[in-house]
């Protein structure tokens, strides 16, 4: 069903906990159609679907697989209409210091945050360029500026789709498209579960805001890019940790 132009059409990779269940509910809050895709479902998605049939749809995608993630967004452009937004969440943060890391350690982190994003991010600009409109927001991380210990492999994906960001605001922007990044601090999330207590404190007191991020705080970042009145805003990283950076 072509969804109505006041409401916009959105696709989250990794929308079925954490951060990406976050960034769902918030734009069904704020009454769009939203798609989004992960390796398997959970109760939080079932509780969506029977809360806003309408309006969310869940797929069981590898984005890694490029036919798959070509086949996915296919199928929302071809039953929704068109796609206004992409919110490109979907993300692996294995952890080790790389003297350890096998090869398959390496392709899994690589296939999913950037080659992942990459197929998906193709699929969907072909749709935007299409009606010379949309928004584009990718997931990357604090740690991609600044890195981490234990998460090289993480903090190189993520930097590398910060400069994703930068290329395609300069590729898409004269046909009417937005790409941004927002690079979230440390959450309140399975990503941190990996953290002691000692570790989560040290990063709290480090923190101006005094706390650990929430999902909620990088949504209302990533809703304030993609709302359609933004039209002059592109190829930036939008900080969302607390002042941990500053």
């Amino acid at each position: 069903m072509t969804a109505p132009e006041e409401t916009r059409v959105v696709l989250v990779t990794g929308g079925s906990k954490g951060l990406g269940a976050g960034i769902v509910e918030a734009y069904l809050e704020a009454g769009h159609i939203v798609e989004t895709c992960s390796r398997s479902s959970t109760d939080l998605v079932a509780k969506l679907e029977g809360d806003f049939p309408d309006r969310f749809s869940f797929a069981a995608v590898d984005i890694s697989d490029s036919a798959a993630a070509d086949a996915w967004v296919k199928d929302v452009a071809t039953r929704r209409g068109r796609i206004d937004v992409l919110i490109n969440n979907a993300g692996t943060a294995p952890e080790g210091v790389i003297a350890l890391f096998n090869d398959a350690a390496i392709d899994q982190v690589v296939d999913l945050n950037i080659k992942g994003t990459a197929y998906v991010t193709r699929a969907a600009s072909r749709v935007m360029l299409a009606r010379r409109s949309g928004s584009i927001v990718n997931v990357s991380s604090v740690v991609g500026m600044s890195g981490y210990r234990g998460l090289s492999m993480y903090s190189a994906t993520k930097a590398a789709l910060d400069g994703m960001t930068r290329g395609l605001a300069r590729e898409l922007g004269s046909r009417g498209i937005t790409v941004n990044s927002v690079a979230p601090g440390y959450l309140r999330t399975e990503m941190s579960h990996g953290l002691d207590e000692g570790q989560l404190t040290q990063i709290t007191r480090r923190t101006p805001a005094g706390r650990l991020g929430e999902p909620a705080d990088v949504a209302r970042a990533v809703l304030f890019l993609t709302d359609p009145a933004n039209t002059y805003i592109t190829g930036q990283v939008l900080v969302v940790d607390g002042g941990l950076t500053a």
